[in-house]
């Protein structure tokens, strides 16, 4: 089967078209500034890139120019839309509705759209790209694939927040975790690499990004996550404040005299190690920036790498144990420093670390020493592959 894979945002879309089979890209790329101007960036395999400057009015005339890029005579993956097999869509919010990856008919929709007050930014974005696609390949079959699918198994000692039951009763007041994808692809693949029965491990999952969550993957099923309601809780990450009193934004309004929307603005969009570093959110530069001494750089990373420790603690409590930690995404793949800084705290579980291993960058390793008690990986994510693969399961 050939799936073409879609992530919505609000103004812009990432692609890729995936052979099943082989699982190869047969192309990818993204369309930028929906509404604005546009871009299109198409990238055939084994082809360089090629960027066309044109008007996106909407979504809809975005996918029109991927299915044309896909399709050009020149250096089109294909030959006609016919041979694309299925569509999977990654959808950021299915609220308690859904556990998992769903053929997406119009009931499913309507019910996807009743989680829009759950994830504003995203699942309006995410239902827009869905129907261009609908409209535009009417006989093709869609599948929605959810971040917070994979931690519905979550119990309710995990997801439950100490507030008012009511708010749970009327409004699904709870955590529900995001990055689901991810970890669940993560979780599975760690398991492969490392030669063990997912369905008798305990395995702590860190998706260590822009965006940044930690999961507790217990035989396979997740017991426990860092963001909640929204991806705002849990760690500290590049623009997010991650936890925090929640007394914190009425003092700042207060002193600020800020409306609660522009607060919670600056906790989203200025926090993070951007806003504690004042340097940038790209830890490539923090990374410049803490090698020349710079204070509050330093301060950054280190109350990341301690955020990140201190939750990879509460879940080897959570789950009596670990046999397996896993790094992925930006950071988690390709930043050896703050990988060495998180291992420094975990030594009580007997961790010791392979320091010419840890300098490996975005391939499956092993950067604990042999005889170290728990195995530390890094294990490349891949949410498009995911996608496709929970495509072709459903259909």
């Amino acid at each position: 089967m050939n799936v073409l894979v879609i992530n919505c945002g609000s103004s812009s879309l990432k692609y890729q078209l995936i052979n099943s089979d082989t699982e190869n890209v047969l192309a990818k790329g993204l369309c930028e500034r929906i509404g604005i101007d546009g871009r299109l960036v198409y990238q055939k395999a084994g082809l360089d890139k090629e960027i066309t400057e044109a008007d996106m009015p909407t979504h809809k005339q975005a996918i029109q120019m991927v299915l044309d890029a896909l399709v050009n005579e020149k250096t089109g993956a294909i030959a006609s839309l016919a041979e694309i097999d299925a569509v999977g869509h990654r959808v950021v919010h299915g609220g308690e509705k859904f556990a998992a990856s769903t053929i997406l008919t119009d009931e499913v929709l309507a019910a996807i759209e009743e989680c829009n007050d759950l994830a504003p930014l995203h699942n309006p974005a995410n239902l827009i790209g869905i129907n261009a696609c609908k409209e535009l390949m009417p006989n093709t079959p869609m599948v929605g694939v959810f971040d917070t699918a994979f931690h519905q198994t979550m119990p309710k000692k995990a997801y439950l927040y100490g507030i008012p039951y009511e708010y749970y009763e009327k409004y699904k007041v709870r955590r529900y975790g995001f990055h689901g994808t991810s970890h669940s692809f993560v979780s599975k693949r760690c398991a492969e690499f490392l030669g063990m029965d997912i369905n008798h491990s305990k395995i702590i999952v860190a998706h260590l990004g822009n965006g940044a969550s930690v999961s507790a993957v217990k035989d396979g099923k997740c017991v426990d996550t860092s963001m909640g309601l929204t991806p705002l809780e849990g760690l500290v990450m590049g623009t997010r404040s991650g936890d925090l009193d929640p007394s914190i934004l009425e003092f700042i309004a207060q002193k600020e005299n800020l409306t609660l929307p522009e607060v919670m603005d600056i906790l989203n969009k200025k926090s993070g190690v951007q806003g504690m570093s004042r340097v940038s959110s790209d830890f490539r530069d923090l990374e410049a920036a803490y090698d020349e001494g710079n204070e509050l750089a330093i301060n950054a990373c280190e109350v990341f790498a301690y955020r990140v420790a201190k939750y990879i603690g509460s879940y080897v409590a959570a789950m009596n144990g670990v046999d397996a930690i896993a790094f992925t995404a930006g950071i988690g793949e390709n930043t050896s420093f703050i990988r060495a800084m998180i291992l420094e705290y975990l030594g009580y579980l007997g961790i010791t670390m392979d320091a010419e291993a840890n300098k490996a960058r975005g391939v499956d390793t092993i950067i604990s020493t042999p005889d170290s008690k728990v195995k530390v990986c890094i294990i490349p994510t891949n949410e498009e592959l995911a996608i496709c693969r929970e495509t072709v399961a459903l259909l």
